[in-house]
């Protein structure tokens, strides 16, 4: 079988590029950094992660000029096709921005708006909990997921509370089955209060995905959570301690990707 090959998208002042291409390698997919004026081939690619960071400065709202940026019009045309999209923290406002999540109406449905909490106006970093919503297998990233799997892994941002002006975008999020995780406690159960829910975001919206599940927008970084040696106080990182070959192990939110692989392989 030919060997995966997935698209890391660098956009003018995004950050997280080599740690998204760490974990696409690790999984056994090709991979490669792909700036955003190497247009050029970006339709010959698998599959696609827009990483995070602050593309275009976040002038005047997060993602939003990145949002217009012709990489970004070309990916649109691949995700059609039913290509993966994962877009992490400033990817999922680019994604938002787009209209490509949650794709309903064609047009930007949402929006990902300033944090909410009661002790940080702003950025925000912090570990959370996460909770997969979906049953196994109905995205392109839940395919080695439980429902209601916990999911432990750091959030990053100053923009991330998802929520729409629209109420009917709300109830045909729940309908579709489009709201892939939520912010949960340490016993994987949905709390939309802080700091449980770290950014004030709608029913505790963590990650969204269009109506077919191929394309989804995630505020925590899977990618800084994909190794064992990655988390703090972590029952496996305990366990590994002394042994660098368990540190160096994939740890539960790498789950993601090797969702993602298995994906693209059953398109094949």
């Amino acid at each position: 079988m030919k060997t995966l090959n997935i698209a890391v998208i660098y956009l003018p002042g995004n950050n997280c590029e080599e740690e998204s291409l760490r974990v696409v390698l690790a999984n056994g997919m090709d991979g490669r950094i792909v700036r955003w004026n190497q247009l050029k081939g970006i339709e010959k690619f698998d599959g696609y992660m827009i990483t995070g960071g602050w593309a275009y400065e976040d002038r005047i709202r997060a993602g939003v000029i990145a949002s217009k940026d012709p990489i970004i019009s070309k990916i649109k045309k691949e995700a059609e096709k039913g290509k993966p999209v994962l877009g992490i923290c400033n990817g999922a406002q680019v994604l938002v921005e787009t209209g490509m999540v949650p794709g309903i109406s064609g047009k930007v449905d949402m929006a990902l708006a300033p944090n909410k909490n009661p002790f940080v106006s702003g950025y925000y970093c912090t570990w959370v909990g996460m909770r997969s919503v979906q049953k196994k297998g109905r995205t392109a990233f839940t395919k080695t997921y439980d429902e209601g799997e916990l999911i432990p892994l750091p959030i990053a941002h100053g923009e991330g509370r998802f929520l729409s002006a629209n109420p009917d975008v709300m109830k045909q999020l729940k309908k579709n089955n489009q709201i892939v995780f939520q912010y949960c406690d340490d016993k994987a159960k949905v709390n939309d209060e802080f700091p449980w829910n770290p950014n004030g975001s709608t029913d505790a919206i963590a990650a969204v995905c269009n109506k077919e599940g191929n394309v989804m927008a995630i505020m925590p970084h899977p990618e800084r959570a994909s190794f064992v040696s990655q988390y703090l106080n972590y029952g496996p990182k305990v366990q590994a301690q002394g042994d660098i070959k368990m540190m160096q192990a994939p740890a539960i939110a790498n789950n993601m990707i090797t969702s993602m692989k298995k994906y693209i392989e059953g398109r094949k």
